[in-house]
């Protein structure tokens, strides 16, 4: 889901700023550190092998290939938090998303073929930091 600034804010972006701001349980936390590092561990970060893929391209978004199965196992743990936080989200499927800048095995990154209509936006973003 695109951001105010145009940004696209995927399920790991969207968790991980609530786990950020102190808005997760401790049993939510455990799964977002523990799931997170499972994903460094398995697959590559786009953004480490070039650090501009979404800095450049602020409309950028990854999608998993539908033969990574194994890396959307954990997906419905990331939904459920979510979704106990009234966070709204979106799956999308597609033969061709946008136009490439970056691929490997089990993802592409692409900025999408057409302009979003950005009138849908998360205001999760802008949470101020749960206080102490």
């Amino acid at each position: 889901m695109p951001d105010r600034r145009g940004r696209r804010i995927g399920v790991f972006g969207l968790v991980n700023m609530l786990g950020q701001r102190g808005y997760l349980s401790a049993e939510e936390e455990a799964f977002r550190r523990t799931t997170n590092a499972w994903y460094d561990a398995t697959y590559t970060n786009p953004s480490t092998v070039d650090p501009t893929v979404y800095e450049a391209n602020l409309r950028a978004a990854a999608w998993f290939r539908s033969s990574a199965a194994h890396l959307m196992e954990p997906l419905p743990g990331y939904l459920a938090i979510l979704a106990a936080h009234n966070v709204p989200c979106e799956r999308y499927e597609s033969p061709a998303p946008g136009r490439v800048l970056y691929e490997d095995e089990h993802q592409v990154v692409v900025v999408p073929h057409e302009p979003e209509d950005l009138t849908h936006i998360t205001t999760m973003l802008w949470l101020r930091p749960k206080p102490d």
